[in-house]
Order: C-alpha cells, then sequence, then structure tokens
C-alpha cells in the first residue's frame, strides 16, 4: 500500500472517528452556547414589546447600570441570598441526620427512606399547590394543627405576611430538597471503610469524635460537591414562587429567577429581563466552576 493510500485511509478514520461527536456538538451550540450568547446580546438592548419588530437598540451596559438603582431588584437579590443559604442550612442538616439514621440497618428502614423519596419525586408545581394549601390562612391544616395544640389562639397568614412569606417558600423547599441530600450523603458514609470506625473504638474515641475526625473529613468532597449543587439547584427556583405567592406580598418573595421572568413576560422589558438572567448566569458560571473544580480533586484522590 502506497503512503498516498495510508495517509488516506487515516484521514478517512479520523472523519469518521469526528462524524459520531457531531451531533453532540450541534446539540450543545444550539440548546446551549447559542441562548446563553443571545441573552448576553439582548441584556445589552432596549427590547421590549413597543419595539419588538425592530429589534431594539443597543444600549451596552445600561440595563445592568439600572438593576444597581432597582429598589425592587436589590431586594430581589437579598431575598435569593437569603433563600439560598437557609434552605442549603436546612436541607444539609436534616439530610445528614436521616443519613445517618439510614445507614444503620433496622427494621422498616428501606419502607421509611423510600417513602421520603415521595418529597423529591414530586414535581415542584404540585409540592407548591400542596404547601400552598398546608399555609393557607384561612384552612391550612397547619393553622388547625397550631390551633388543636393551644399554640395559637388565631390563624397565622403565614403567605400573606411580608415577614412570613419567604420562609413559607423555603419550607417547602426544604422539604424538596433533603431527600436528595440524603441519598448522595449516605452513598457516601456506605463508601466508607468500617475498619477505620472499629480502629477509632479501640483506641477510645468516642462517638462525636469519630464524626468529627473520621467521618467528616472523609466525605469533605462528597459534601463540597452536594453542597455546590444545592446552591446551583436552589439560584434557579422559579415555580415555587409562581405557584405559591407570585413574587409577594410586597415584593417579600420576589427571587431573582421569578423578578426576570416578570420583566420579561409581564412587562415585556426583554433586555432589563436579560440583564437579571445574566447576573444570574455569572452567579451560576462561579459555582459551576467550583463544582468542576472538586470534581477534579476527587478523580485525582480516587
Amino acid at each position: 500500500m502506497s503512503r498516498f493510500s495510508k495517509g488516506l485511509k487515516v484521514a478517512w478514520g479520523t472523519i469518521i472517528d469526528y462524524s459520531f461527536i457531531v451531533p453532540t456538538v450541534l446539540f450543545i451550540i444550539a440548546f446551549m452556547i447559542y441562548p446563553v450568547l443571545y441573552n448576553i446580546w439582548l441584556s445589552m438592548t432596549d427590547l421590549n414589546v413597543m419595539n419588538f419588530r425592530i429589534g431594539g437598540s443597543w444600549v451596552g451596559l445600561a440595563n445592568y447600570k439600572q438593576l444597581l438603582s432597582d429598589d425592587i431588584f436589590k431586594a430581589a437579590f437579598v431575598n435569593t441570598l437569603v433563600f439560598v443559604f437557609a434552605c442549603i442550612f436546612f436541607q444539609f442538616t436534616i439530610g445528614f441526620a436521616l443519613a445517618v439514621l439510614f445507614n444503620n440497618r433496622f427494621p422498616g428502614s428501606n419502607i421509611m427512606r423510600a417513602t421520603l423519596m415521595i418529597s423529591w419525586m414530586l414535581p415542584k408545581v404540585v409540592a407548591g399547590t400542596l404547601f400552598r394549601w398546608i399555609l393557607s390562612g384561612d384552612f391550612g391544616i397547619l393553622n388547625q394543627f397550631l390551633r388543636g395544640a393551644g399554640l395559637i389562639s388565631q390563624n397565622i397568614l403565614w403567605l400573606s405576611s411580608s415577614q412570613l412569606a419567604l420562609w413559607g417558600i423555603i419550607i417547602a423547599n426544604v422539604w424538596i430538597g433533603i431527600p436528595f441530600n440524603m441519598i448522595i450523603l449516605l452513598g457516601g458514609l456506605q463508601t466508607l471503610s468500617e475498619e477505620l470506625f472499629e480502629a477509632a473504638k479501640i483506641d477510645g474515641a468516642g462517638p462525636w469524635q469519630v464524626f468529627v475526625k473520621i467521618t467528616l473529613p472523609l466525605l469533605r468532597p462528597t459534601i463540597m460537591i452536594l453542597l455546590i449543587l444545592g446552591f446551583i439547584y436552589t439560584s434557579k427556583v422559579f415555580d415555587l414562587v409562581h405557584v405559591m405567592t407570585q413574587g409577594g406580598p410586597l415584593n417579600s418573595t420576589q427571587l431573582l429567577p421569578y423578578y426576570s421572568y416578570v420583566q420579561s413576560f409581564q412587562f415585556f422589558n426583554f433586555g432589563k429581563g436579560a440583564a437579571i438572567s445574566g447576573v444570574i448566569f455569572v452567579f451560576l458560571i462561579v459555582l459551576s466552576g467550583l463544582y468542576l473544580r472538586e470534581t477534579q480533586k476527587e478523580d485525582i484522590m480516587g
């Protein structure tokens, strides 16, 4: 076989190899890269319902500067931070406690664990509707329970109070996210060697010392990845707000994803809505970078 024929054969094989990744590359470009680039471009225009046909005009960073003086955006930003950190804290701590519980075999543990997964499997719209009924100020079961226990004398308007409404959504999202944290942490606990714990007990270490000195350090990669994923998922919550409060009352439950929706599809201020999405995108890119770094560390350690 001549050198030309060998080169042609190698080139043809290379073309065939790359042809297998073409559909994936096209998918990424069409459904990931293009939407992000279009959103960045849109956030730098004044596109709205009045100039939609002509595509709006270029305004640069004006939309982002406007956000700095927007009181509702500031409130939404603070609400998002409170929402994300509160949800992550309670999801992680309760999920960790349940993971430690189910790491020990006892009668009915499999049934209980499967039952807890229901909240994670339910669509968020269904979960939001469920908690809207539970937290209803007029006929909610939570008020009925508290009054029956003698803890309150009159109904509490959980979702109509600007001081309590955000916490109502936090409770709903915590209920949804606990099983995810439990399963990930339980998987991490089950990979730990029993020999380490037995050796620690022989050396006289108590349960708390074993947990702090052995369990937590060994679970650090799993915990870091879980927390970063939790931040990413929680900072994108939209459906619970839409179903339960629609950002009210008095913007007390206004989160950045929902405020972006309001600007884009209720006020038809597409440029400003895209700018809010751009802020969320930057935040998520940073978290995604941290996630990738932690996964690489775990692969190297593994």
